[in-house]
């Protein structure tokens, strides 16, 4: 991937815009609005991102009528005021209709079109969608929104607003004002972020709050996905994936399933690799000819969502050999072993971005004689046979404590 400028023609003048093509050559349009600071390093990472995901992604010279080719810095944030002041959201919406006409006459635009905005240009993507111009949009923290709650009425596409519960640029009435303007709307959907300021999503600003721009990044894809598409088959990308790490065995074949610069974190033991080279050697040396001749994995359930895929699974071996990435430093004790465990694997597009998988590694550590779990709330293999069969016993570790509340009023 890589951006190239095109003019993108509004009357007798032009503006110059950046274009992301997907990996794919071609895909749905999507239109990403930046915030007052123009073309950061933020608003470049993103549209890779969003290319990465399928969409030829078009970011305007949003201020090309005050000052051509805006980048600045976050320091900065006076001039970027001033800018702010002079822009009229209303031509910017006017200048929107050129805009996005261009992506639509790109030769890899295939489909629909959307606009995902920031900070002003959320409001301006909020403004697109009522104007008709978009088939969706995506709004994160639109600020003077509450100026055109009349315009929020003609909304009839699907849009996603995302608000910080601690955002000082958008207060608590200008929130209220939204929602009172887009409740009854069941195309319009509201998320709001507790503790989250302005600006969450982005993380080059102090307000970032990562968790909370993965939960919004997650409901964003999921709206594009749903209405412009592309779908992908997550659960044969990811059987693919495993299929080369404990079938074939092949690290070159599973680094390929992935993203040019994935990550993997084995939450119990913290092992795995962040980059492409880190997780490479960790693959290569500790993980993928490390593993058990018998090892297997036992389906127990999937969860398929827009760009991400919830494996629930019963993890066996016999410990004939050491396993780094499980039990680092303990020498193989010859006992099998089943344990529940879960993967959480999140996409970009078509390609594995980063999988968090976790176990019980206290019911590990028993089976294998490592942990002495009298007196302590710890199971062995029945944690996994009772995944598989619930009607085995509940509550045995409870004891005494169980058994007292036998009898006693439900």
């Amino acid at each position: 991937m890589g951006q190239q400028w095109v003019d993108v023609a509004i009357g007798d003048k032009s503006m110059r815009a950046a274009v992301t093509v997907p990996p794919s050559g071609s895909g749905p349009g999507l239109v990403l609005l930046p915030e007052i600071f123009g073309m950061t390093d933020f608003v470049r990472q993103t549209a890779e991102r969003l290319a990465e995901e399928g969409y030829v992604c078009l970011v305007p010279d949003v201020f090309w009528r005050q000052q051509a080719g805006t980048a600045l810095a976050y320091s900065e944030m006076e001039q970027a005021l001033a800018l702010r002041a002079a822009f009229d959201m209303r031509q910017g919406v006017d200048d929107m209709e050129s805009i996005i006409q261009a992506l639509r006459d790109h030769p890899a635009q295939h489909g629909g079109v959307a606009a995902v905005g920031f900070c002003m240009g959320g409001t301006l993507a909020c403004l697109s969608a009522a104007r008709g111009l978009v088939d969706c949009a995506v709004a994160y923290y639109p600020t003077s929104l509450e100026n055109f709650a009349d315009v929020l009425s003609e909304v009839s596409c699907p849009l996603v607003i995302h608000l910080g519960d601690d955002d000082d640029k958008i207060s608590d009435e200008a929130r209220a004002t939204i929602h009172q303007a887009t409740g009854s709307q069941g195309w319009i959907k509201s998320y709001v972020y507790p503790g989250c300021g302005h600006a969450f999503a982005n993380r080059d600003r102090p307000a970032f709050n990562k968790p909370a721009a993965m939960m919004a990044y997650s409901s964003t894809i999921a709206t594009l996905r749903q209405n412009l598409g592309p779908i992908y088959d997550l659960s044969a990308i990811w059987e693919q994936h495993t299929a080369f790490e404990f079938g074939d065995r092949d690290v070159d074949a599973t680094m390929g399933t992935m993203v040019d610069q994935p990550y993997v974190n084995h939450i119990p033991t913290m092992t795995g690799g962040v980059g492409h080279d880190h997780l490479k050697r960790f693959y290569k040396y500790h993980f993928v000819n490390s593993n058990p001749p018998d090892t297997r994995l036992v389906p127990v359930s999937r969860t398929v969502g827009a760009d991400r895929l919830v494996d629930e699974m019963v993890f066996c071996f016999t410990h004939t050999c050491e396993i780094p990435w499980m039990l680092p430093g303990i020498e193989p004790t010859g006992k099998y072993v089943e344990v529940p465990l879960v993967a959480i694997v999140n996409f970009r597009g078509d390609k594995l971005y980063h999988e968090h998988i976790y176990w019980d590694q206290a019911s590990v550590l028993h089976q294998i004689g490592k942990l002495d779990a009298a007196g302590l709330p710890v199971a062995g293999i029945e944690t996994a046979k009772k995944l598989v069969d619930e009607t085995l016993p509940s509550n045995e570790l409870m004891g005494q404590l169980w058994h007292s509340s036998e009898g006693q009023p439900l």
